[in-house]
This record gives structure tokens, sequence and C-alpha cells, in this order.
């Protein structure tokens, strides 16, 4: 039985599909203008074990994700500059062009963490379901649940009864906290743009024709649109990042409820923030990492996925070089003993396999399921048996070690001559020159790891 966290409901339960073992999965993708982040990775990295989680449990996930190439105005506001078209002018770049660089960077980092992602019309571009769009503000719109202002039309967040319910603020509580508006004509600070018009000073590439006049749609609406088009309303799981719920995903919630009478979806699954060494992690900050700052520093993309795994997905997670360093070594010794296993088909059942599934099952408790991983690899279990858990186990992690099961690397002799000599250092307890020779072996690009009989296993390091 598995059981998520439901933000709409702040509480743990039960997951029901819609239909039978048939689930519908929407997650917000990027907003193609920018690199990703780690901090963004992280999300990324959550919804994937998610999805093959419930893979595992037998079910056939419907997962789309959207790519936002227009109408994501900086600050996540009703106000300010398109974020693709902005980098656009800053580069001299196309706009268009701009947004398929960044998704190409985007599906690299997502392959080399291993993250499974939807293809084809599961993938939907923003700009690809304009039409759609203009529907469902129409839609709005004849519901009297949208007004005009000079810059677009807007969603009156007042005419809809349940707005703030997955947040738990209502609207008098968002307006209290709320930032100062710079657009006075909105009829109250949280109502939101369904449709922008196109600047009268200023040349955007990006903009349609609609109803109302020359534009393009604001942030929230195409989710709506898109989820509805290729999942149905409503749906399963809704996930994204804990900064959505406030504004992004209240929004969608308010649109997409008031249009068609219905939820959206049924069970919203939020990853909490990282941190970088105990603080905010952001491009004022210097620390708005990417995965190829990791790559430079000699660090495995897998050894992040590691370290994402060993902190429950609605916890904070603290980035430091020190853990990051950490998890690698960790995943290293995983990889060691996934060589030294034999090969094997994944087991489906058992006793471990029910530890783990045990463990996943409850909201995703990966650094649980990673602990038994350990200790299941730590056991007595027959060696056969334990590369077919491992194997099943890593279907769900994500580690990549299908790729090495089984499968032992034979180093050069020059390093084996020196592990060589380090075994003899350890058997006559000269442990300064058993750590000497470990460095030696480590600072011309392998790794060694004693044996539980007195052997050793010898791996890249890279």
């Amino acid at each position: 039985m598995l059981k998520l966290w439901n933000t709409l409901h702040r509480a743990l339960e039960e997951f029901k599909p819609i239909k039978g073992k048939n689930v519908g999965l929407y997650t917000c993708g990027p907003t193609v203008y920018n690199p990703a982040t780690i901090g963004n990775l992280r999300t990324y990295v959550f919804e994937d074990i998610l999805k093959r989680t419930l893979v595992s449990l037998g079910y056939k996930v419907h997962h789309v994700m959207n790519i936002t190439d227009v109408g994501h105005l900086v600050g996540d506001g009703d106000s300010g500059e398109d974020k693709v078209e902005k980098e656009a002018a800053k580069q001299g770049k196309d706009a268009w062009d701009i947004a398929k660089m960044y998704e190409r960077m985007f599906d690299k980092d997502m392959m080399r963490l291993n993250i499974i992602t939807p293809v084809g019309k599961d993938r939907p571009h923003a700009t690809g379901y304009i039409k759609q769009q203009i529907a469902l503000v129409e839609k709005l719109e004849d519901k009297g649940l949208t007004y005009r202002i000079s810059d677009g039309i807007y969603f009156d967040t007042t005419k809809f009864d349940g707005y703030g319910k997955l947040s738990g603020q209502r609207i008098g509580d968002k307006q209290a906290g709320i930032r100062i508006e710079l657009n006075r004509e909105k009829k109250h600070p949280t109502d939101f743009a369904l449709w922008k018009f196109s600047p009268a000073d200023a040349v955007r590439q990006m903009e349609w024709n609609s109803p109302w006049g020359r534009g393009f749609p604001g942030w929230h609406v195409e989710c709506s649109a898109m989820a509805e088009e290729l999942l149905g309303q409503p749906f399963d799981i809704h996930c994204g990042g804990v900064d959505h719920i406030a504004v992004h995903h209240e929004n969608e919630i308010a649109q997409s409820e008031a249009a068609y009478g219905k939820p959206l979806a049924n069970y919203w699954v939020h990853g909490e923030f990282l941190l970088v060494d105990g603080g905010r992690m952001g491009k004022s900050e210097g620390n708005a990492y990417l995965l190829d700052d990791l790559i430079a520093k000699k660090f495995d993309p897998l050894a992040y996925r590691f370290y994402c795994l060993g902190t429950h997905y609605r916890s904070k997670l603290n980035f430091t070089w020190e853990g990051l360093e950490g998890a690698q070594n960790a995943l290293r010794k995983l990889q060691v003993e996934a060589r030294r296993l034999p090969s094997a088909k994944a087991a489906t059942k058992g006793e471990w396999i029910e530890k783990f599934t045990s463990a996943m099952s409850d909201d995703l408790n990966s650094s649980e399921a990673l602990a038994v991983v350990w200790e299941m690899l730590k056991s007595k279990t027959d060696e056969k048996e334990k590369a077919s858990n491992l194997l099943a186990m890593d279907e769900v992690l994500g580690l990549g070690l299908a790729g090495i099961l089984g499968k032992p690397i034979q180093a050069p002799g020059e390093i084996v001559a020196i592990a060589e000599e380090r075994q003899l250092a350890r058997e006559s307890k000269d442990w300064k020159k058993s750590d000497e020779l470990r460095d030696k072996i480590a600072a011309k690009g392998w790794l060694i790891e004693d044996g539980k009989n007195g052997g050793y296993d010898l791996q890249p390091l890279s």
C-alpha cells in the first residue's frame, strides 16, 4: 500500500488511482531560459523516484511534463519581462533558439542523472498549445470569472470559493502578506493574468492573435490547458517544488476547477528546497551550482542523485561539498559490491524486496530504502539472490547498477602491484604504509576497497 503526503489535505494518504492500475502523473517541467541548478534538479530526481516506485508496484504511469518556453515572467508574477525573451535579448539571439538550447541542456542533465523523462506528445511545449490555452480563457470568460485591464485578461480570485485551499491561506491571509503589486489596476492582489497583451512600445518574438488582441498566455494557464488535454481532469498526481504551492499551483487549481467544475488532481506532491551550506541557494549568493560545476570538481552526476536519496524529499537538503564527497564514496562502494556479485535477473519477491518496497511505499522513504540495500549486502544472503535483489532495488533507485552488475574491472598491472604491496603492509599491521599506498592508488585514479575475507577490490574513480 503506497502512502503519499498530499499537500492538498496536509495529510499522509493511501494512494488510490482513479482508474485501477493506471496513473496520470503531471510534473512541472523547466522554464528554458537558463540551465537548471542542482536545486531544480533535486525536484526532478524526487519525481523520477516517485515514477519508478509506481512502476515497481505494478502501475502503468502516463507521465506528462511541460516545457515552459513562453509566458513565465521574471519574479513569477504578472509584471516584468518574459524570462525567455529577456535571455534572448541579453544574448542577442532568437527566443526560439534560446528555448531549444536550454532544453537540450536540460535533457543532457536528465540523462546524466538517469532520470526517465516523457517524450513526444507527453512532453508538451507551451508554444504548441496556444489554441487550448485560449479556449480555456474563453471558458472562464463565459462564466464571468475574468476581467480586462490595460495589460491583459485576469482571473478574479474572489469568484472562486476554494482559492487558497492548497496553501492553506485564504485570500485575506494572502493579501495581508503579499508584496506591493506594481499593477494597481488589478482588482485584488491575488488575481493573476490569463492572457497578456503585447506591449505597445516593444517587439516580442513570441506572440499570437487572440479574441482579446495580440499577446501571449500567462504562465499558469499553460499547465491547466495541457494537463486537461493530455491527461483529462481530474488526474491522479500533480508534482512540483514547494515554491510552486502558494502561487503557481494555487492558480492552476483555481482556473481548472472553475472552468470544468471538478478537481484538477487528487494528490499534490511537493519536494522541499535545497540549501547550500545551510543557507539559501541563488545567483546573488554565488552558489547556484549547476551539474556541470559538480562534474568539473570530478564528481559523478549519479553521486548527486545518491546524495538526494539520502534525505527525504519533503525535508530540506543541505548541500555541502563534503556531503557530496561522502555520497560519492558511498556510491563507489555500492558499485564495487555490484561488480563483485554475479550477473542476475531482477527479483520480484522475497524478504529483502518486501522490506525495500515497504520503505518506498512509506511516502518514498528513500533513505530507509538505502539502509535496506546496505543491510542486505552485509547479510549472509546467497550472492545470486543479493544480485537479483540489488537489480530490482536499483530499478527504483536509478543508480545505474544494471550496467555494471557482475562485471569486475581488470586494473592495470601497476595498480595491482601497489595494491599487493598494500596487502602485505596490512598483514604486517603497518597501517601508516597501508594508508600511504591507498592514497597513492587514489592519486592514480583508482579506489581500493578492502574485502570481508582479507581480499580487495579495485575500481576507477571516474
